[in-house]
């Protein structure tokens, strides 16, 4: 019996990702331009579980980093890195 293909989230599941996994008590952050991190996690069983249905529902989400990552830089939630500072 062949497998089915695991689930793509679409880019305009994002919103929707995002906001479900800040009701799970989450803080989803944008980390500079190319990454995300889900953040401190408030009630850490439930949340964790509800985490794992969001991930379940979404599916595969690591094609749409970036434009997740520009999502949460769209509305606020990110941490800007400073530049690398190269010493001689």
């Amino acid at each position: 019996m062949a497998q089915s293909k695991p689930r793509k989230m679409k880019p305009s599941e994002i919103p929707d990702f995002v906001s479900e996994v800040i009701k799970a008590g989450c803080d989803i952050t944008a980390i500079g331009h190319d990454k995300y991190v889900l953040g401190d996690i408030e009630e850490q069983d439930a949340a964790i579980d509800e985490l794992d249905r969001i991930g379940e529902k979404y599916g595969d989400r690591d094609h749409l980093k970036l434009q997740i990552v520009a999502y949460l830089w769209s509305i606020d939630r990110y941490i800007e890195l400073e530049p690398e500072v190269t010493r001689h």
